[in-house]
């Protein structure tokens, strides 16, 4: 297996003295391609905060990760933000959406950051809204779409530029079971048909059901197999 993601003594700490609060506390983490990775935790345990560092969004205070062969943590700032935009893609709870573009127009936004020509743009959000079941929703906007929808264009446009690595964090907080069942279940898809690796934080267990491995984040530290 190769590694998308590698991450060694990861630590991130808030405040000083007695009120310090270890949000990370040398984490040790690897994901691989096609691996589908979940880890839980209870809310305030750090779960954001570790993606974060591990996305390069936040530097952690110690440790390093790496993006398949490039060492995130010892980059530049603005090889950071290329490094995001080209290897990485990232799946929010609140969707994250932008409300005055159409679902289309959503999933192209990461493709003209990069430079894409408008004819493979074009090609590539059909593709990918085809891929996420929302081929005959292009046209409408976040508000016209229910959650479920909103969180499937937000999977196409983390899928944007083919990332090696996606990373979800509470991707079903606020669906129903159902949709939140669906939503797992494209996930999981990507890693069997794709290869791609992705990282999801959840609290829900009936949704860790669909995982390769699950890790149990506590008091700043993992528990299970990094």
């Amino acid at each position: 297996m190769t590694a998308a993601l590698r991450a060694t003594g990861i630590e991130k700490t808030y405040g000083q003295g007695t009120t310090a609060v270890h949000a990370c506390a040398g984490i040790d983490l690897q994901v691989d391609a096609g691996e589908l990775l979940v880890i839980r935790g209870r809310s305030g345990s750090g779960k954001t905060t570790l993606l974060n560092c591990l996305g390069g969004l936040d530097r952690p205070d110690a440790g390093q990760v790496w993006i398949g062969e490039h060492e995130l943590t010892a980059m530049r700032e603005a090889d950071r933000v290329e490094l995001r935009q080209r290897h990485l893609g990232f799946v929010f709870q609140g969707f994250g959406l932008l409300p005055m573009l159409t679902a289309a127009e959503n999933v192209e936004v990461p493709l003209r950051i990069v430079g894409t020509p408008a004819d493979l743009r074009d090609a590539r959000v059909a593709e990918l809204l085809d891929l996420v079941g929302l081929s005959g929703h292009r046209d409408q906007r976040p508000g016209e779409l229910s959650g479920g929808q909103q969180q499937r264009v937000g999977i196409a446009r983390a899928l944007a530029n083919e990332p090696q690595l996606l990373i979800a964090d509470e991707p079903t907080g606020q669906l129903d079971a159902h949709t939140a069942a669906s939503v797992m279940d494209l996930l999981r898809s990507l890693t069997t048909q794709r290869g791609v690796a992705v990282l999801v934080t959840t609290h829900d267990p009936l949704l860790a059901g669909r995982a390769d491995r699950v890790l149990q984040l506590h008091d700043g530290a993992l528990a299970g197999t990094p």
